[in-house]
Order: structure tokens, then C-alpha cells, then sequence
């Protein structure tokens, strides 16, 4: 069974950093196509950034790059959010997601994180 587990969410100043990591288990990790994914108040959950399987294509929604950082390390089983220079509008509950395959909807989530940035 594939369980995926977010850590490091809190209350962090705008300007401030914060980062997130998520485990996954089930598989080798290697396996898994990861994405971080959030849902702020009010809205519907949106993309955020993934990375493949081999960690060598990272994506990023246009409101984040330059400022957040996806990583992996297999060895760890784990993936990262660096988030940095946060605004308030990136207050939201933050999910991981993993997948087997390359390509489309990831088949297994985690349970979420939130993130508070403090104007």
C-alpha cells in the first residue's frame, strides 16, 4: 500500500521561507513521478510543481517560479518544497502527490500540510 506523507507546514512571516517534505512508501521511490499540489480558502486546489521520475524535468506554475524549488532525494524517499520570499497568497493547505506513471493524474495523495504567510 502507498502511503504519502507531508511535513513541515506553519506560520511563516511574507518574505520568509519555508520548507516542505513528503514521503512516500509502497514503492520504490524511484518509481514515483512526485507533485506538490495546494488548495488556499475559497478556491479549488491547484498545481504547483512537480518532478520526474529521474528528477531531471521539474515544472512549475507561473505565479511560483523563481521563488519555490522542488527536489528528490531517492535515497531518502523523499521529495522537497523549498519555499522562498512567500507572500501571503501562498497561504493554503500544501499536498504531495505521487504517481507510477510519467505523465497525467497522480493516483495517490497525501493528507496535506498547511502554510500560513503572515502579512
Amino acid at each position: 500500500q502507498v502511503q504519502v506523507v507531508e511535513s513541515g507546514g506553519g506560520l511563516v512571516q511574507a518574505g520568509g521561507s519555508v520548507r516542505l517534505s513528503c514521503a512516500a512508501s509502497g514503492r520504490p521511490f524511484s518509481s514515483y513521478r512526485m507533485g506538490w499540489f495546494r488548495q488556499a480558502p475559497g478556491k479549488e486546489r491547484e498545481f504547483v510543481a512537480a518532478i520526474s521520475r529521474s528528477g531531471r524535468t521539474k515544472s512549475y506554475v507561473d505565479s511560483v517560479k523563481g521563488r519555490f524549488t522542488i527536489s528528490r532525494d531517492d535515497a531518502k524517499n523523499t521529495v522537497y518544497l523549498q519555499m522562498n520570499s512567500l507572500e501571503p497568497e501562498d497561504t493554503a493547505v500544501y499536498y504531495c502527490a505521487a504517481d507510477m506513471t510519467d505523465y497525467g493524474p497522480y493516483d495517490y495523495w497525501g493528507q496535506g500540510t498547511q502554510v500560513t504567510v503572515s502579512s
